[in-house]
């Protein structure tokens, strides 16, 4: 236990100090842009999730017959992109974090079936796995797409993954550097 004696304890008079006041004014200065980076990180996370959710009904309405496997690996593709397009594209860890939680909560509130079914963490294990690769990631992740169909080393399966990861990572470039986050 620390004791203290009256003489080091110092009370502020009702006028604060030039240097208190500075103080102040600098972190009311911060708050102003963390606020609107916190909107614009929200925003994007909004904005990804219904391009997500409008995608998802554009191919269930599709003339073509349904490769449900294929449907929902697409799902999972988008939805791993957005989180991986988030961690690049916002400046620090926080914004993308809140980007991510938008997204998911976004997706859940206008679609729950969609939501559900986008969130398997098997396949976002393989996913992270070719990312996390390092080199070549656009190839890898569409040949992770391709397995993941069960449709390993059929090229175009592979192309559709790989064209899928950079249409939607570039979406999220985008409405980021739109939003003034990047």
């Amino acid at each position: 236990m620390i004791l203290y004696s009256d003489s080091d304890i110092k009370i502020a008079g009702d006028k604060p100090s030039q240097e208190i006041k500075k103080r102040r004014e600098n972190v009311s200065e911060l708050k102003e842009p963390a606020k609107e980076k916190i909107k614009n990180a929200k925003e994007l996370g909004k904005r990804i999730a219904l391009k997500f959710i409008n995608d998802a009904k554009e191919t269930e309405v599709s003339d073509e017959p349904a490769d449900f496997d294929m449907l929902l690996q697409r799902r999972l593709l988008l939805s791993f992109t957005a989180t991986v397009g988030f961690e690049q594209f916002c400046r620090d860890d926080t914004l993308a974090g809140i980007a991510q939680k938008s997204f998911i909560d976004t997706v859940k509130k206008e679609n729950d079936e969609l939501y559900r079914s986008s969130s398997d963490t098997g396949a976002f294990s393989f996913y992270y796995l070719a990312y996390r690769r390092g080199s070549e990631i656009d190839r890898r992740i569409g040949q992770t797409f391709a397995m993941l169909c069960s449709h390993d080393g059929d090229p175009i399966y592979q192309e559709l993954g790989e064209a899928l990861y950079c249409w939607f990572l570039s979406a999220v470039r985008k409405a980021a550097g739109e939003l003034n986050l990047i």
